[in-house]
């Protein structure tokens, strides 16, 4: 266990790193895991810490108690009922930051998800790389029930589920399942043992360049256009020329040529 935590005080959640994996778990069961300003920030700063551990290789999204999360806390919205723009627009922007740090992470990112993930929940995970739930799983987008709209979150939720289902579950705000989150591309995996489930991905994203998979989640974040102009072959070939001479490139070239394990690879780093 890395000391990177050690002098860390968080009240809502908690933070392991163990052989390459990152875990940050969310943990007011009280609460049923719902986000208030505290929360936040927070994870917000353990996002910035696993960010710049050069031992953590990946990093797991997860919940203690029976929910993900049920969204946003009762007491924060009276808060917020009680501020004026200025404070919400600072309070909301700080949400933003969250969601963007998490969606620009610069290692991969999975969620495990169970019991209900609303509102905010859900903008984490369509934040994540991976996303696994349980069959028992439900999601909703509940704000306009509150005469509120889930702008924040609504980029990396409208990428995911598509503009078309968004008009849909964003306007009825009505509860969906975690066969039909599957089906609207919010999860990737519906299991009921999470993490058996995960082991295999964990492996894999261990076994990978950690430069090569940072550079690849920047590339994706490039492509999502879908524009396909001079700018983006430019682009393209840019990045394949430069990691091709970086040092991880050439370590991963050559290590695949002389039939052996690249130098990243966990079992070459075992202490």
């Amino acid at each position: 266990m890395t000391t990177v935590f050690k002098n860390q005080q968080f009240q809502h959640i908690l933070c392991e790193l163990e052989n390459g994996i990152g875990k940050l778990i969310l943990n007011r069961v009280e609460k049923h895991n719902a986000f208030d300003e505290v929360m936040i920030a927070e994870i917000i700063k353990a996002l910035a810490l696993f960010a710049e551990e050069s031992q953590c290789q990946m990093l797991i999204l997860k919940a203690n108690g029976k929910h993900f999360s049920a969204g946003a806390d009762l007491n924060w919205m009276r808060k917020q009922a009680q501020m004026d723009f200025e404070q919400n627009l600072a309070d909301a922007n700080e949400l933003a930051k969250l969601m963007h740090d998490l969606d620009k992470f610069p290692k991969p990112t999975l969620v495990q998800v169970q019991g209900a993930a609303f509102g905010g929940a859900l903008g984490l995970i369509c934040c994540c790389d991976i996303a696994i739930a349980t069959p028992k799983s439900s999601f909703c987008l509940s704000e306009v029930k509150l005469g509120l709209i889930p702008a924040v979150i609504s980029p990396y939720v409208v990428r995911a589920m598509g503009n078309r289902a968004s008009r849909r579950y964003m306007l009825t705000a009505e509860r969906f399942t975690a066969d039909k989150a599957l089906e609207l591309n919010v999860l990737h995996e519906v299991i009921d043992d999470l993490d058996a489930a995960s082991q295999p991905i964990i492996e894999s994203l261990l076994a990978n360049s950690p430069q090569g998979m940072d550079w690849c989640k920047k590339l994706i974040t490039r492509m999502e256009s879908g524009e396909i102009n001079q700018d983006t072959i430019d682009y393209t070939t840019d990045k394949i020329s430069k990691i091709r001479v970086s040092e991880e490139g050439q370590e991963g070239l050559n290590a695949f040529f002389e039939k052996r394990q690249p130098n990243w690879h966990k079992d070459n780093n075992n202490d």
